[in-house]
């Protein structure tokens, strides 16, 4: 009996020494890249920031030179200010001045029209006593048309006036205004893009132009690391996916940090892949895995991108 037990201890041993170590995912930090785009094509006047500076949602990463657009919104402007003064002379009617020229212009035309009937009824005596040819009393009648005819137009001004202007005329000048005020709000949000700004929270990575340059429509001018801190980009192993969900908490360990970090898995990819070639022994690197973003709480400092990072299942 006892030399049985002796005997079974190496077996023991064996066996012990033959079992698989636990799982792991492993990966690195990464971080989201966020391109800032020129939408320009103008010359860089001023850089506010250096690679790797924190930086803050809406901040003025670049600015360009804004003369160009600065010039129409001017122009912009004066038309804007040039269709106000229309408007206002519109919605004001004709100046009473005005309405007084036209009275007398109808006066005028009374007068002129009582003058020439006058001459057509002297005219018509002189030859109906033949001392006048027909032409001159054909002239004169024509003359006494002309004159009423005159009349017509002169009083027509004048109702033209006094009744004002016409409400389509006014609706096609506050028409008029509007398009030219969206014309300038379209070129202040023009100027607004010359400077480019953040559009998340994090550090800027890197820059890619200088000071004075002039970058082409659709260049990326810069790149940033968003978020306060990056998160951990690992690898599920397969047998351990039906565990791992979005919400599912694992314990990371950072190299260089000591202890582990509590992250919460905000992402998991429904396809599997194959484990990358630097994560475990030639046997695993055969094995499919899937791709999991996991969140890390906040820390004082921002841990760098690419740091080896596992989490033990």
């Amino acid at each position: 009996m006892i030399k049985f037990r002796i005997l079974s201890l190496p077996a023991l041993l064996l066996l012990a020494s033959c079992e698989e170590p636990p799982l792991q995912a492993v990966g690195q930090l990464e971080s989201d890249r966020i391109e800032l785009v020129a939408e320009y094509s103008e010359v860089i006047t001023a850089i506010n920031f250096v690679e790797g500076d924190n930086i803050q949602v809406g901040a003025v990463v670049i600015e360009q030179d804004t003369s160009r657009v600065d010039l129409r919104v001017e122009e912009a402007q004066a038309n804007i200010r040039r269709i106000e003064a229309v408007l206002a002379e519109q919605m004001n009617g004709p100046r009473k001045e005005t309405i007084d020229a036209a009275k007398a212009n109808v006066n005028a035309a009374q007068i002129e029209r009582d003058y020439r009937a006058n001459e057509v009824a002297r005219l018509a005596g002189l030859r109906d006593r033949n001392l006048t040819s027909i032409e001159s009393v054909d002239s004169a009648q024509n003359f006494l048309k002309a004159a009423g005819a005159r009349i017509e137009l002169v009083t027509a001004q004048l109702a033209e006036l006094v009744a004002g202007t016409r409400p389509e005329q006014i609706e096609q000048t506050n028409g008029q205004l509007a398009q030219a005020r969206a014309q300038l709000a379209s070129l202040q949000l023009d100027k607004q893009r010359l400077l480019v700004t953040s559009t998340t929270g994090g550090i800027v990575d890197s820059l890619l132009f200088e000071l004075g340059e002039r970058p082409r429509i659709g260049d990326v001018v810069a790149v940033l690391l968003s978020g306060d801190q990056p998160y951990a980009r690992i690898y599920i192993p397969e047998p351990m996916r039906v565990q791992v969900r979005a919400g599912s908490q694992l314990q990371i360990a950072v190299d260089g940090l000591p202890g582990t970090l509590t992250g919460t898995v905000r992402r998991i990819a429904s396809e599997a892949t194959f484990t990358p070639y630097f994560a475990l022994n030639e046997r695993d690197r055969t094995r499919l895995s899937y791709v999991a973003e996991v969140n890390l709480p906040t820390l004082p400092q921002r841990l760098p991108d690419g740091v080896p990072v596992q989490a033990a299942f």
